[in-house]
């Protein structure tokens, strides 16, 4: 049944696809770049950061090289910072193992660090026109309502066998115009949670969730667990024009970025002025900040801030935080975009390419 599809699904691509920066060539570098960005990221998010990416670093050979701290900015708003710095190792790979070019081999891709079935496949087709699929969730969906299968997508064995379906049907030219149309079909068309536009799909004609009226149920996915809440009280330090920035440890959520400095749960106003006496810094003057939250993909921050004035100390060696401008924090030090709500309040807007000013009401201000 599924070799019906190709035709009909090149066609549409030819008179719809999108364009993309990624897509005006078949630069394999490009392509991995790209790929790895828009995982759990939309299209229109990934323009802006893919152009200053590829700018910043044209070459494998400048992305092994590259310092941490400006990959980790460079990657600064897109998330998922593990992503950036395995691309940094299996560059590194490349440039050991394939004198700097990436391999033409599906397996060879697939061994690399960071990279795995879909993006091996995507790479393999699009870039070198092998005749692998390419299957993430959006193929995953468009595929189980084609043929209307009933089983929970997210499990191995299910994915497993729409690898191999799709495998059997790739055509020997033209395996990456068929990949990228159904990323399309899936992005414009063949739409989640039951919102597909049917009337507009070029497999309508063989989709059996169509026939059977099943696009709202399939495809059937496990419910995921629900997200673990966590309390935080953020604080903003200020030292004149300079603001409190820590590094984060090396190992867990946010590994190695910049942060404002923050405490586990929620303190009260004077509790985080004797933490910050403990610090051997000197507040002037505290001010509550707006609640806000920020969602990552198993946890969910709870976050209450305070904007703290302190005075400028003579010695702060033995202190662990920096106190560096807006201005050079824009530009030099990664901070996560979770940070936004309380690093507007500094001029500081993560994952952005410009700080923009914004001015906030002083109330709830106390001098000490």
């Amino acid at each position: 049944m599924l070799e019906q599809i190709i035709q009909p699904l090149l066609k549409w691509y030819d008179a719809n696809h999108r364009e993309l920066p990624w897509r005006e060539s078949r630069d394999p570098y490009h392509i991995w770049i790209s790929e790895i960005m828009l995982q759990q990221t939309r299209v229109e998010a990934v323009r802006p950061y893919f152009d200053r990416f590829i700018e910043a670093l044209p070459t494998i050979h400048d992305l092994a090289g590259c310092p941490e701290d400006r990959l980790l900015k460079l990657w600064e708003g897109l998330g998922y910072y593990n992503r950036v710095r395995n691309m940094q190792q299996a560059a590194i790979q490349i440039e050991e193992q394939y004198g700097g070019k990436l391999p033409a081999d599906f397996d060879s891709l697939r061994s690399l660090k960071g990279i795995g079935d879909y993006t091996a496949g995507a790479i393999a087709s699009i870039a070198f026109d092998l005749p692998v699929p390419a299957v993430d969730g959006n193929v995953l969906r468009i595929w189980s309502r084609l043929i209307g299968c009933d089983e929970d997508i997210l499990k191995d064995k299910v994915k497993k066998e729409a690898f191999r379906q799709l495998k059997e049907v790739m055509p020997e030219q033209r395996g990456g115009d068929l990949n990228q149309a159904f990323m399309d079909l899936g992005s414009l068309i063949c739409l989640p949670k039951g919102a597909s536009h049917c009337q507009a799909c070029p497999l309508q004609f063989i989709c059996q969730a169509c026939k059977q009226g099943l696009t709202e149920v399939l495809p059937v996915r496990k419910k995921a667990k629900e997200r673990r809440l966590e309390e935080r009280t953020i604080l903003v330090v200020r030292d004149g024009d300079k603001v409190a920035l820590r590094k984060r440890k090396e190992q867990g959520l946010l590994a190695g970025m910049y942060e404002l400095p923050g405490l586990e749960g929620f303190y009260r106003e004077e509790e985080v002025l004797t933490y910050l006496k403990q610090r051997q810094l000197i507040p002037l003057y505290i001010e509550k900040l707006k609640d806000a939250k920020h969602v990552f993909s198993h946890v969910e921050w709870q976050m209450r801030g305070f904007l703290i004035r302190v005075a400028s100390l003579e010695d702060t060696s033995e202190n662990d935080w920096l106190f560096v401008d807006a201005k050079t924090a824009m530009q030099e030090y990664p901070l996560p975009s979770a940070f936004r709500a309380y690093a507007s309040y500094v001029n500081i807007q993560p994952g952005t390419f410009q700080g923009k000013e914004t001015r906030h009401p002083a109330a709830n201000r106390r001098k000490i």
